[in-house]
This record gives C-alpha cells, structure tokens and sequence, in this order.
C-alpha cells in the first residue's frame, strides 16, 4: 500500500471514530411502514413481493402531486446583507414521527433577475442544517438558484430522542424503505416548487445518500436535465454490509438477513435497478469519488460505472487519490468543486 493511501485510510478511521453517538439499533422487519401488518406470519416473503411490485411500477412508487402548502420565509439567521430564506412545506409521506413531516429546504437564490437555471441540492447522511452551504454559495454566485433539502430525520427533522437519523439508514427493513422513498418523494415536490418559480433548467445535486436519492429521482423525474453526484454506489444492501460508516447498521442486520436478502428487499431504494431504463435524450451526470473510500468502496462505484455505460449512459466521472471523508479537505474539496460547477453550467446553460 503506497504512503500516501495510508494516510488516507488514517484520515478517515480516524473521522469515523469521532462519532462516539453511533449505536447498534435492534433489528425489525417494519412491515408497518409499508403497509403490511407487524404480525405477518412470513416477513420476508411479504418484504420481498412488495419490493419487487414498487420497482415493477416505481413510477407511481415515487410519484407525488405538488404540495398545497409551500411556505417561504426569511430564517431566524437571515442580516442585515444576507437574506436565510427557508422553503417548508408538508411530506406526501406521513410517518410515525410528526417532526419529520414538514420538509425544510434552504433556499440561496441566484442574484441574476429572472428565473434562471436552479439545482436542487440532497446532503449525506447526518448532515448538519448549516452542512454544504459554502458549496450551495458557490453555485449562488454562478447565477444558479440553490434548494437544499434536508433529508428525512434530518437537522429540524430529526425525530425527538434521536441524534442521527437512524431511520433512513438503519435495520429497520420497512422503515428505511419508507423513508427513502419519502426522500425522493419530497425532492420531487421541491421540484413542483421550482418548477412553479418559473425554473426550466433544472439540476440534481447529491453526495452520498443524497447521491443515491438523487438519482433515483433523476430517472424518475423528467424535469431534472442534469445530474451531478459525490460518492456513488450500486444496492443500499452493498454500502451498509461493506461500508466503513455503516458498520453498526450492519450489525444490528447481518444476524437476520443475508446480504443478497437485504440487496432484493431494499432494491427499490437503490440506483442499480433503475440503471437499465437509462436516460432521455439531453440530460447529462457527473459522478466524483474517492478511489481510497471505505464508505462507498471503488470497486462498487466502477460496477455502477460500467452498468451505466452498458446501458447507453454518457457519463462524466472524476476519481480522486481520497476518501468518503477526505473529498472535504483541499485539494480534493477545490477540484471536486470546480468540475462539478463547471459541469452544471454547461449542463443548465
């Protein structure tokens, strides 16, 4: 192994380990989230039938009319030289915890007059309220529009007695399928919202779990012209049982659930099936990775590579010498940066 991968992989287990709020959850089918009953004589035979139905029509899986309730303001941050406007409007998922009912999505609006371009922005997993703004400011001043949604159980939705937000990646097999389809399904009516703005030209924006809800949504979203990804993977299944980060999730899994099962259960959330519908016409990616990522591990990202170009796919990518953690830091944060804003200009002009 060449130095410098060593201190890499250092940088990352050490950033891994400074998360001291990871806890093994205990494992739960959760057929509840999806309709079935908690007392289902066969759980995995019922998971696995309601999978393979929502990937047969994930059209209207992932459909969603545009919310009634949209709602901008200027934030509690906002000053006098700068505006914090905050979009909030109702999930078209109900769940179990009322928090996480109300989306919330920042809004940084270009400074060109008109509706311009706008790109619509999907954080990792865990992201902070504040996570990501120097990037969305980037775009900003490009004279592209940014909303950045938080994610389900996420920042002002995070559900009460939670640090992190297990439910959307935890071993709770009903419950994170629900809640990344509800991920989708509210960046879909950001984008009835945009698109209400008067926004034609529309871009995707995701890093890791946003990378994969972004996708999902790209495919499944005719709207959305450009695609642009951090950290990119095959099956949900494939990163929690492989992944650095991951590994108490796995834990509370790997006793239940083979790999291969939780690759069909949760393949409906996952970019890999919907890879062989491929894309219309005019609508380009850009996918940025780590080759020394011990989240989202290179090997998985070049199958989904290859898949793609399989099925027609002209995609863009960017293989960095760093990791899951380490594409933040400089100079892998500045060359990430540039191609990706480069990529949405030419993509959205």
């Amino acid at each position: 192994m060449h130095w410098f991968e060593r201190k890499i992989r250092r940088y990352e287990h050490r950033r891994w380990t400074t998360d001291d709020n990871r806890r093994v959850q205990p494992f739960q089918w959760g057929l509840e989230h999806i309709g079935g009953s908690p007392v289902e004589p066969n759980p995995s035979a019922f998971v696995r039938e309601y999978a393979r139905k929502a990937i047969e029509s994930s059209g209207e899986w992932y459909a969603t009319p545009p919310a009634l309730d949209y709602r901008l303001d200027v934030g509690r941050f906002a000053t006098a030289h700068e505006k914090d406007y905050v979009l909030t409007f109702t999930s078209s998922i109900e769940s179990p915890w009322p928090e996480n009912n109300t989306v919330h999505a920042q809004l940084f609006p270009a400074r060109k007059a008109g509706p311009g371009p706008a790109v619509l922005l999907l954080p990792n997993w865990n992201a902070k309220w504040h996570g990501q703004n120097g990037l969305c400011h980037w775009i900003q001043r490009l004279g592209i529009t940014v909303l950045k949604m938080s994610m389900p159980y996420h920042d002002r939705r995070m559900a009460k007695g939670h640090e992190r937000a297990d439910q959307i990646c935890g071993p709770n097999i009903g419950l994170t399928l629900q809640a990344n389809r509800q991920a989708v399904q509210d960046a879909r009516r950001c984008l009835h919202w945009l698109e209400q703005q008067g926004h034609r030209k529309i871009g995707i924006l995701g890093t890791s779990i946003g990378s994969s809800v972004g996708y999902i949504t790209l495919v499944h979203d005719e709207r959305v012209r450009a695609g642009g990804f951090f950290h990119v993977s095959t099956y949900f299944a494939d990163v929690i049982s492989q992944g650095m980060t991951t590994n108490h999730v796995w834990e509370g899994l790997r006793h239940h659930v083979s790999v291969n099962e939780l690759r069909e259960y949760w393949a409906p959330i996952s970019p890999m099936p919907y890879v062989e519908r491929g894309m219309s016409a005019g609508r380009n990616m850009f996918m940025v990775y780590g080759k020394y990522d011990p989240t989202m591990l290179p090997e998985l990202t070049r199958q989904m590579l290859d898949s793609l170009r399989r099925h027609g796919a002209d995609t863009r990518t960017l293989e960095l010498p760093c990791g899951h953690y380490s594409l933040e830091l400089f100079p892998f944060s500045y060359i990430a940066g540039y191609r990706m804003l480069t990529f949405f200009i030419e993509s959205l002009a």
